[in-house]
C-alpha cells in the first residue's frame, strides 16, 4: 500500500511570495512513482493549477476548502454546492453589517470555469486582494451583487470583531445548514469569514479522495497551517504543522516542524523521512 502525502498550499507548500522553489518542487515529485501526492486548499482550481506548473499531483486535489474535488486534468469528482436562495440571503445578511462577499462560483461545468463574483463595494482589504487578482479572466463585477446557481464558497473580509459578529448572526439565522469558518488572513492582514456547505471541507474532501481512490487513512500525511486544515489533521495517520501555524494547529499536530514554509518545511521533511 502506497503512502499517501496531501498538503496545504498558501503558507504551508507556497512560498510567501506564492512561488514553489526547485528544491521543494524536485522533493515532492521524487515520490510521485512510489506515492500518492495531491493537495488540500481553499484556492480555485484555476490558480491551484497555475501555482503548481511542474509539481506531481497524481490524485484528485481537495479545492475551494472541500468544495470541489478534481484532478488536475479537470475531471470533476464531487461537489458541495450553496444554491442561490441561501446565498443571496447571506448576501444580504452580511449587508445589515455594510460589507459585500467575495462569492466563488461555478460558471461552467463542462470545463471547469469557476468564477469570481464581487461588488463594486469594497473595503481596502477587498480592494487588496483584487489587485492580486487584476489579471485573472474569471472576475465578475457586480452592483448590487448576486449569487450564481452554484456557489462553492461566500467570504468576507474585514477586521476580526466585525467577522466575528457577522459569524455569530449568520449562524444564529442558519445553523447547521452552513459552515462557518473565521481565521486570520496572512497576505492582507485582517481576517476572513468563508461560509461553505456544511460538508464542504477538507476532513470530507479527504474521505471522498479515500473511498475514490482506495487508500488507508494510517498512511496519510498531512501538511497544514491554519484553522481549516484541524480537521485533515484528526483523520490522517500522521499530521504535520508548520513552525508558521497557528497555535491551535500546532496543538493538533503529531509533528511540528522547525522551518516554515518560506524555508521549504514540507521538502525538508519529506527529505528527512529519506534519510532515515
Amino acid at each position: 500500500m502506497k503512502n499517501i502525502y496531501i498538503t496545504d498550499l498558501d503558507h504551508t507548500f507556497l512560498r510567501n511570495d506564492l512561488s514553489v522553489s526547485d528544491y521543494t518542487k524536485n522533493t515532492w515529485n521524487s515520490y510521485s512513482e512510489d506515492s500518492i501526492l495531491s493537495i488540500a486548499t481553499a484556492r480555485t482550481y484555476m490558480k491551484t493549477a497555475q501555482f503548481l506548473g511542474g509539481v506531481d499531483i497524481n490524485a484528485p486535489m481537495i479545492l475551494l476548502d472541500g468544495a470541489l474535488i478534481a484532478t488536475m486534468d479537470k475531471k470533476i469528482i464531487d461537489t458541495k454546492f450553496m444554491g442561490k436562495d441561501i446565498s443571496d440571503m447571506i448576501i444580504d445578511e452580511g449587508w445589515k453589517f455594510g460589507i459585500y462577499p467575495f462569492i466563488l462560483s461555478l460558471a461552467n461545468s463542462k470545463n471547469l470555469t469557476e468564477a469570481f463574483l464581487h461588488d463594486e463595494v469594497l473595503n481596502k482589504h477587498q480592494r487588496e486582494v483584487l489587485n492580486r487578482y487584476s489579471s485573472a479572466d474569471n472576475l465578475q463585477k457586480h452592483s448590487g451583487i448576486r449569487a450564481m446557481e452554484e456557489n462553492f464558497k461566500i467570504v468576507y473580509m474585514g477586521e476580526e470583531d466585525l467577522l466575528r459578529e457577522l459569524a455569530e448572526h449568520l449562524e444564529n439565522i442558519f445553523g447547521n445548514d452552513l459552515k462557518y469558518i473565521l481565521a486570520p488572513e496572512a497576505y492582507v492582514g485582517c481576517y476572513f469569514l468563508t461560509i461553505l456547505h456544511p460538508e464542504a471541507d477538507k476532513s470530507h474532501g479527504i474521505q471522498t479522495i479515500s473511498e475514490y481512490i482506495g487508500f488507508d487513512l494510517e498512511k496519510l500525511t498531512v501538511f497544514g497551517d491554519n484553522f481549516n486544515d484541524i480537521g485533515m489533521f484528526n483523520l490522517a495517520g500522521t499530521s504535520v504543522a508548520m513552525a508558521n501555524a497557528q497555535p491551535e494547529v500546532k496543538d493538533k499536530a503529531d509533528i511540528v516542524l522547525s522551518h516554515n514554509n518560506d524555508e521549504d518545511g514540507v521538502a525538508k521533511y519529506l527529505q528527512g523521512l529519506k534519510g532515515a
